[in-house]
């Protein structure tokens, strides 16, 4: 039995109040084929019977952290949309240290929508290979994201070998150790690198987030586009309160302009900004 109109409402409706991500009508199938692993897992008759338990019998308070699990989208690809990762590189570390002068060495990284954790280690390889060319500065990573399954697979930086393709083969070789067992297609990101990254659950649509208020690379990639314009604007201008004056914001291709009615926002790229507001 397929997912009904009334039950696809109750989840769409419950989805765009926990996470501002919002499920037209024309997604109703693919959230049936998402829901059908906790049907299973949890035994129900059909989808209509899980949703049934949840609204109507009281589970939902218990459901709720692995009913977002399901229906989230994390697509994400190590030095995915690499041009902000060179921009990092040869732009960002230069300029914030210059700005700070002889106070703080440690640059913040902040990775909010992490999924699986690549674009954080993408960061930290990145990072990490230009400490050895130019000393001098620190770095620490934080990944968030809502999604406790994919925080459990970027916490343990274990992936299938063909994932790594992206990566350099130099970096590939010193970020990434083989499983011991050779018939295992799986790689690991190396415990030094690991330790470099810290990874936390938190909602974009929460009202006050749990990070340092002067960070100074914010990424927050892909995930804007499925959010109405409203709240688009809230969680940008939430983020870009953690952002120190001078500090960047990244955003993905296809979210160009979400700064758009941003205070303190300059564009420095197409998809790269800078925070110019004084505190």
């Amino acid at each position: 039995m397929h997912l009904t109109d009334r039950h696809f409402r109750s989840v769409a409706t419950l989805i765009e109040s926990q996470i501002g991500i919002k499920l037209p009508p024309a997604k109703r199938v693919m959230i049936e084929g998402r829901l059908q692993k906790r049907v299973r897992a949890l035994k129900h008759a059909s989808v209509n019977e899980y949703v049934e338990r949840l609204f109507e019998d009281g589970q939902l308070e218990a459901e709720l952290v692995d009913l977002i699990d399901c229906v989230t989208t994390n697509k994400t690809d190590f030095f995915r949309e690499p041009s902000h990762f060179e921009f990092v590189r040869h732009v960002a570390v230069d300029e914030l240290l210059a700005q700070r002068g002889r106070t703080s060495r440690l640059i913040k990284i902040w990775s909010a929508a992490c999924s699986t954790g690549m674009e954080a280690y993408t960061t930290a390889m990145v990072l990490d290979d230009l400490q050895t060319k130019r000393r001098g500065f620190e770095f620490r990573i934080l990944g968030t994201d809502i999604s406790t399954s994919v925080l459990r697979v970027a916490k343990a930086g274990i992936y299938p070998r063909d994932l790594v393709a992206p990566v350099p083969a130099e970096m590939a070789q010193r970020y990434f150790m083989s499983a011991r067992d050779r018939t295992r297609a799986d790689v690991r990101v190396v415990p030094e690198l690991r330790r470099r990254v810290n990874f936390t659950r938190m909602n974009l649509m929460d009202p006050s987030y749990p990070v340092d208020q002067d960070v100074d690379i914010i990424f927050c990639r892909n995930v804007l586009i499925y959010f109405d314009k409203a709240t688009q604007r809230k969680v940008v201008d939430q983020l870009c309160r953690h952002l120190r004056p001078g500090g960047y914001f990244l955003v993905g291709h296809s979210e160009s302009m979400v700064h758009q009615g941003s205070l303190g926002l300059k564009q420095v790229q197409p998809t790269i900004f800078q925070n110019v507001a004084r505190r």
